[in-house]
């Protein structure tokens, strides 16, 4: 009982002194594949919306889910929607200017649509990030950034012998909702 006790007081500390946010933005989004025969270059818009766990100033945890509108024909012509989910982790500077400085690192994982490969094709990203933080009061700010992803696609068949990889640049505008 003791132990149920410290429990839900601890849970409850921790939510107490949450620092929850919820966040919203779009930008452009532009990848890249090249191999030794082939080079595609795609731009689209992506949608962004997050929900994350920190301090502003300091140290938090994002996760992100994505849409990208896409029209790459990486995998085949009929390329579609990619939809992906990512977890970064974010650490900001506070440098008692106005914007907050910040730098980030994470992993993801999506689909996208395709006719090969029974309608859709994962894929797997490693992201980095840098950006500023504008603080317009003490719930809301502006994010200002630019994210790298290298992205690696999952193997089609067995008769394609390799796996696509490419580069990702997004740069990034929203604005989040602190709590």
């Amino acid at each position: 009982m003791k132990k149920i006790l410290l429990f839900t007081l601890l849970v409850s500390s921790l939510f107490a002194e949450a620092k929850l946010y919820i966040g919203a933005g779009g930008g452009i989004y532009n990848e890249t594949y090249e191999d030794t025969t082939t080079s595609i270059n795609n731009s689209a818009a992506i949608g962004s919306f997050k929900i994350g766990y920190g301090e502003r100033k300091a140290y938090a945890i994002e996760l992100s889910f994505d849409y990208i509108q896409n029209n790459s024909k990486l995998i085949d012509t009929n390329d579609g929607q990619k939809y992906g989910i990512n977890i970064d982790f974010v650490k900001a500077f506070d440098f008692d200017i106005y914007v907050l400085p910040f730098v980030k690192a994470g992993f993801g994982a999506g689909e996208m649509k395709s006719d090969l490969n029974n309608g859709s094709l994962n894929y797997g990203s490693f992201n980095l990030g840098t950006g500023v933080f504008l603080p317009l009061s003490e719930t809301f700010d502006i994010e200002l950034a630019y994210n790298y992803r290298y992205v690696s696609y999952e193997k089609i068949n067995d008769t394609i012998s390799t796996i696509p990889k490419t580069d990702v640049n997004i740069g990034y505008i929203g604005i989040n909702a602190r709590f």
